[in-house]
């Protein structure tokens, strides 16, 4: 048997750990979950919501953003991530893309993270814009592609394509549930871990939990 001990230092590991990474959460607000035609809504806001449950049962921090919702244009963080998350405030901005708004700079700063992990609404400006300037200033990002969307699936793959080739890394809600875990020995985090595969469809047998 395997052992729980990490063969290399989590903080440094290429590969993304509970100890290097972070969870950054933008704009999946009820106009843009409702305008999102790349992939059906109820399996965006089941998978987004699996990805934020993985991030608290690891302890990654989370940073949560909404664009004009002070301004009354638009609504809070919908209520499937807001009850997920209570107690992280969310950063509200009138840029579209939110490294341009300070408030969010600072917040992302203050994480002290090297790899983010960051999801959006919608995948071709409020994901796109802000994950480009992040590689520039010298983070590793990441995006989680059954877990963000945009306004047409032509839209949504062709800026994954040009995220991907400017060096943003393309990930899964499956392969991120396995890359934190990594060891089915580390049991603090097996229930959140086995629980998300079950929620995906990635596990259908019930048994397979003990």
């Amino acid at each position: 048997m395997s052992s729980i001990t990490p063969i290399r230092d989590p903080k440094t590991d290429h590969l993304i750990s509970p100890e290097n990474s972070a969870l950054i959460l933008i704009d999946y607000q009820p106009l843009q979950v409702n305008s999102v035609r790349s992939m059906d809504h109820e399996q965006l806001v089941k998978n987004i919501s699996t990805v934020t449950k993985l991030a608290k049962g690891f302890n990654l921090p989370i940073v949560v953003t909404t664009v004009n919702v002070e301004s009354g244009i638009n609504k809070p963080t919908i209520k499937h991530l807001k009850d997920l998350v209570p107690d992280v405030k969310e950063i509200d901005r009138t840029t579209m893309n939110s490294w341009e708004d300070q408030q969010f700079q600072d917040a992302v700063k203050a994480l002290g993270k090297k790899k983010l992990i960051i999801c959006a609404l919608w995948t071709e400006v409020c994901l796109c814009f802000p994950a480009l300037d992040l590689l520039k200033e010298g983070y590793e990002v990441y995006t989680i592609v059954d877990a963000v969307g945009g306004t047409s699936a032509i839209a949504h793959e062709t800026a994954l394509s040009r995220m991907q080739q400017a060096g943003v890394q393309l990930s899964s809600v499956t392969q991120l549930a396995c890359e934190l875990q990594r060891d089915w020995n580390r049991l603090d985090t097996k229930p959140v871990f086995f629980n998300s595969l079950m929620e995906n469809g990635s596990f259908f047998v019930e048994t397979l939990r003990w």
